[in-house]
């Protein structure tokens, strides 16, 4: 069993849903990424999601654009990213990384390279953004010979056709983008969503995890009560941003927004509907 899917399974078997926040590797520095990982865990994180910067993230607002830029700026690559990861687990060999990033610094490395570093750093998942299910047999072997969940995104557009074929090559979970737009997008519609995760529920059976528009605790909760994880992004990545001359406070503020999800996503779970 993957350290994703037992994760998964010991909070279920607590009631509770899984925390998932993502942060941008290398922002707003390199030294700031591990630090933030730990402190994250201890505010309540589940599962870390770690962004690969880019130069032309096309699915993310301008917020988390502007994070790749920032660590760019340091020449955050693919690689250095492994490093922090490594990094992490010397201190911490329970919490699961998913790296998220896009497919053309993955493709430079190669599959199967990337597939052995990756587990050899101690990742967990790798999800790639603008690679579509139907072309990632490839990755997606070479991820899952290594013990390396390939996870796929999933959206209010997705038909029926699309959603199997996630689900016959996905592991760990999936992730339900649960606004149509860029990252950072407003508007969350938490009926649709769960309409929308009914339909993804009769197709797999892995969980399911909800991002895009959760913004603050009240939004974490009424998604967990529909979803198996939450996903929140831009709304700490704004707090990295804010302090960027003063990294400690700014992971200090992520933690802070970390701590009242994951309360107000315990409470929802262990009271009425």
């Amino acid at each position: 069993m993957s350290r994703i899917a037992a994760r998964f399974e010991a909070l279920k078997a607590r009631g509770r849903k899984a925390l998932i926040p993502y942060i941008t590797a290398g922002d707003p520095e390199p030294g700031n990424t591990v630090p933030l990982m730990h402190e994250m865990v201890a505010a309540g994180a589940d599962i870390i999601e770690l962004g690969v910067p880019f130069s032309d993230p096309m699915a993310d607002g301008p917020v988390i654009q502007q994070a790749c830029e920032r660590a760019l700026k340091h020449r955050v690559s693919l690689r250095k990213v492994l490093e922090m990861v490594r990094e992490f687990r010397r201190d911490n060999i329970e919490t699961p990384v998913v790296l998220m990033g896009y497919l053309n610094p993955v493709e430079i490395m190669g599959y199967e390279t990337l597939a052995e570093e990756a587990a050899r750093a101690g990742v967990d998942g790798v999800l790639t953004v603008d690679l579509p299910p139907e072309e990632s047999a490839e990755l997606a072997g070479a991820l899952k010979r290594h013990g390396v969940d390939p996870i796929f995104l999933l959206a209010p557009t997705s038909h029926e056709a699309r959603i199997r074929s996630v689900s016959e090559v996905a592991a760990g979970f999936v992730y339900y983008v649960s606004l149509k737009g860029v990252t950072g997008a407003a508007t969350l519609d938490v009926e649709a969503v769960a309409q929308k995760l009914a339909l993804i529920r009769r197709q797999t059976d892995l969980p399911v995890g909800v991002g895009f528009g959760i913004s603050d605790a009240e939004a974490a909760a009424r998604v967990s009560r529909i979803a198996d994880a939450v996903v929140v992004g831009s709304a700490l990545v704004k707090r990295i941003a804010a302090h960027a001359d003063d990294p400690a406070t700014g992971r200090r503020e992520v933690a802070q927004v970390l701590a009242g999800m994951r309360r107000a996503m315990d409470q929802a779970n262990t009271t009425p509907a």
